[in-house]
C-alpha cells in the first residue's frame, strides 16, 4: 500500500473512531439495552464507517475528480475536505439506519427504517462530522500554513523572475512620433510584448492608447470599467464604457494579463507581492499599493499562468 493510502485510512479510522467513542457513550438508538454486547455492534459500524469513507475518497477522486492532493494550496484542502464531509456524512448516516433496521430492531421496534429515523441519524452523524472536521482543521493548522506559505513563496519568485526577464528584454521607450506609429502598426498585427502599445475602446467614442507595460489593472463598475495605468510616472485611472469581458477579450493576446476577479482584470507584470491568508489569494499591486482579491474560481488560472510564463 502506497504511504499516500495509509495516511487516508489513519485518517478515516480516527474519524470513525471518534464518533464510535460518541455513540458509546451517549448510546442513542436503543444501544443501552444491548449491554456488552453494544461494544460487538459498535465494533461492527466501526468498520462499516472505514468502508464507507473509503468509498466516499474514491468518489472524491474518480468522480468528483478532487483527489488528495496537499500540493494544490490550502484552499483546495479545505474545499476538498467540505466535499467530502457533503458526500460521506449522508451515507454514513444511511449504513447506521440500515444497521439499526436489519440488526438492532428486533430488540428496539423503533429502530426500523422510516425517514423520521434518517433524518435522527443524519443531525447526529452531522454534527460528530462538524466536530471532526474542526479538530482536522486545528490539528493541521500548522501544516496547512506552511503548505500555504510555501505555495506562496513559490508564486512570488516565479512571478519576479518572469517580471525581471520582461524588464531584460523591453526595449527603450520610443518618443512621441515613433510612439504614435506604433499604435497605428500594432492595432492591426497581434502584439507579443510588453512593450506594445494597445487600443481599449468603448460602445462610445472614448478610446485610451497605452503601452502594455503600464498598464495595472482594469475595474468594472457598474456599466463601466475604470482603467488603472501609468501616466508620467504616476497613476492615472480613466473610464470607458465597456464591460470588463470585453476587455478582458481586448487583452487575450497578452498571456500576463488576466482576470482575477469577476470586477477586476489584472497585469500580473505589475503585481509586486501576492499574499495568501486562510485560503484566498491578494494581489498587491506596484506604483498604486491597492490589493485586488482573488476569487476562487480564477485562483486556479492565475496560479497557472504565473507558472507556464
Amino acid at each position: 500500500m502506497s504511504k499516500e493510502f495509509l495516511e487516508i485510512l489513519r485518517v478515516r479510522m480516527t474519524s470513525c473512531f471518534f464518533v464510535i467513542l460518541a455513540l458509546a457513550i451517549f448510546k442513542p438508538f436503543g444501544l443501552e439495552v444491548w449491554q456488552w454486547q453494544v461494544y460487538l455492534h459498535l465494533a461492527n459500524i466501526f468498520v462499516m464507517g472505514v468502508i464507507i469513507c473509503l468509498i466516499s475518497d474514491s468518489v472524491m477522486k474518480y468522480i468528483v475528480g478532487m483527489p488528495v492532493a496537499s500540493d494544490r494550496g490550502v484552499g483546495y484542502i479545505i474545499r476538498r475536505n467540505l466535499w467530502f464531509q457533503f458526500i460521506n456524512t449522508p451515507m454514513i448516516a444511511l449504513m447506521i439506519c440500515l444497521y439499526r433496521h436489519f440488526v438492532l430492531s428486533h430488540r428496539v421496534a423503533s429502530n426500523y427504517f422510516s425517514i423520521a429515523n434518517y433524518m435522527e441519524t443524519l443531525l447526529i452523524i452531522a454534527f460528530c462530522s462538524f466536530a471532526i472536521g474542526l479538530y482536522w482543521r486545528f490539528k493541521y493548522r500548522s501544516k496547512y500554513l506552511a503548505i500555504e506559505l510555501e505555495e506562496t513563496l513559490l508564486l512570488n519568485e516565479q512571478l519576479q523572475k518572469k517580471q525581471q526577464a520582461a524588464d531584460v528584454s523591453q526595449p527603450e521607450e520610443p518618443n512621441d512620433e515613433k510612439a504614435e506609429q506604433q499604435i497605428i502598426t500594432t492595432q492591426s498585427s497581434t502584439p507579443s510584448t510588453s512593450s506594445a502599445f494597445i487600443h481599449l475602446s468603448g460602445t462610445t467614442n472614448e478610446s485610451l492608447d497605452l503601452q502594455v507595460s503600464d498598464l495595472l489593472y482594469i475595474e468594472a463598475v457598474g456599466n463601466y470599467v475604470k482603467v488603472f495605468h501609468l501616466h508620467g510616472g504616476k497613476v492615472r485611472s480613466d473610464m470607458l464604457r465597456a464591460t470588463s469581458k470585453q476587455m478582458e477579450d481586448d487583452l487575450k493576446a497578452y498571456p500576463m494579463i488576466v482576470r482575477c476577479h469577476r470586477a477586476f482584470i489584472v497585469n500580473l507584470q505589475q503585481v509586486e507581492q501576492i499574499v495568501s491568508k486562510s485560503g484566498s489569494m491578494q494581489l498587491y499591486m506596484k506604483y498604486s499599493h491597492d490589493s485586488l482579491p482573488v476569487s476562487r474560481s480564477n485562483l486556479a488560472q492565475v496560479k497557472d499562468v504565473i507558472k507556464r510564463l
